[in-house]
């Protein structure tokens, strides 16, 4: 089995675009919710979530481009171009032997909902002549493999909020089993639109307020859109072309719960667990840091808990847990790339990002939720957890390098 390395970042998210400002943005406990401003938002009973500001789509994008661009797709692209960039590549140095895998839980999403309301709100008997081709869930990486000269596997990943780690567990599958040499990895999402968040709305799971994950007080998830690929290849490929691997990917692994579509399964989540740390050679000790899935539902956060004490036995207590999503908020099938980004500061620079708006201990979730304030620590390993709806699960498990 050949040694798998992340060697190119990038993202675009509501806290920041780029990795390294949205590393200080985290280590800095700073949030990117707020109110929305789209059209129709006034008619939402949920006013909140972790919108992208500031993205002017001209300036990057030509008008022949832009008919075929969903902001999935665009946001993607940016975060494409920082990942090569960092890893020191403009085209694919073997062509045929580098693909792109992008998870996307709604693909498309904003196309879909402006080409329904034209239709159904406007009365307009057309829509655009590039509708299907725009909001097709493999928009984003059939784009990133134009763009890069990507000639080999090249798909879409659907698998609610844990699209992100599938696409870059099946990534790192594939290199290091030597199917592909290289992968453009990662995820995107733009559903916040009237239609994607009045859906939401109808689950009961949304915070009106804000997320406040494993605090006792917490009521719900908040939406949030944007994307985070990375450049995925062996060591001894990044090495030889002098690029800087940021960390190895040790394992993953990927499970269903085969019980509930919406409620998570202690059983699963503990088995995909440890399943990353069997896959990996790791024992739980190792493990310096985990990223949780932590949503700030009352379910999600109470199981997860169970999930890493029943896998990480006595070691739990000594694990720095930590969820992200309050400050970038759940980006749903993007969310566990974004997640990456953390996990690499980890990683790298010895700096673990808070969960921020922790308030209240609840005794179904007593970790150490590295509580409100970033922590300096020497983090040898890391865990990425996503547990999603369909009782589906995916972990990833990475070594510093």
């Amino acid at each position: 089995m050949r040694r798998v390395v992340i060697s190119g970042a990038g993202t675009i998210n509501a806290l920041a675009e780029g990795v390294e400002a949205t590393q200080a943005a985290m280590a800095q406990g700073r949030t990117g919710i707020g109110p929305l401003a789209f059209r129709d938002s006034e008619r939402l009973s949920i006013r909140i979530g972790a919108q992208i500001h500031d993205f002017d789509a001209t300036r990057r994008f030509s008008a022949s481009q832009l008919a075929l661009y969903d902001p999935f797709t665009q946001y993607a692209l940016v975060a494409g171009e920082e990942a090569m960039a960092q890893a020191g590549l403009e085209r694919a140095p073997d062509p045929a032997r580098w693909g792109c895998i992008i998870g996307t839980a709604g693909g498309g999403h904003t196309t879909a909902n402006n080409a329904y309301r034209a239709v159904f709100a406007e009365g307009k008997n057309r829509v655009h002549p590039f509708t299907v081709p725009k909001l097709m869930g493999n928009a984003a990486p059939s784009h990133l493999s134009i763009r890069f000269g990507l000639q080999g596997p090249s798909f879409a990943v659907a698998t609610a909020c844990a699209s992100s780690n599938h696409a870059i567990g099946l990534a790192f599958q594939m290199v290091r089993s030597g199917m592909a040499e290289g992968m453009l990895a990662g995820g995107a999402e733009a559903m916040l639109n009237f239609g994607g968040l009045k859906a939401w709305e109808g689950l009961r799971v949304m915070s009106p307020d804000g997320c406040r994950p494993f605090s006792a007080d917490r009521n719900g998830m908040v939406q949030g859109e944007g994307a985070g690929v990375f450049v995925i290849e062996t060591l001894e490929s990044a090495q030889a072309r002098g690029a800087l691997p940021l960390a190895e990917i040790a394992g993953f692994a990927m499970n269903s719960d085969a019980s509930d579509v919406v409620m998570p399964s202690l059983d699963g989540a503990a088995a995909a667990i440890a399943g990353a740390l069997d896959d990996a050679g790791m024992a739980p000790g190792e493990v310096g840091y985990i990223n949780a899935h932590g949503t700030g539902t009352a379910a999600n956060d109470r199981i997860e808990t169970a999930a890493i004490r029943k896998t990480f036995g006595a070691a739990a207590d000594n694990v720095p847990v930590s969820a992200t999503k309050a400050m970038h908020g759940h980006c749903i099938g993007g969310t566990g790339a974004v997640e990456l980004v953390a996990c690499l500061m980890a990683l790298r620079q010895g700096v673990i990002a808070p969960t921020i708006n922790y308030a209240t201990p609840d005794p179904d979730c007593d970790l150490d939720y590295v509580p409100n304030a970033a922590r300096r620590a020497q983090v040898g390993a890391a865990l990425s957890n996503a547990f999603a709806f369909g009782g589906l699960n995916a972990v990833l498990a990475l070594r510093a390098i």
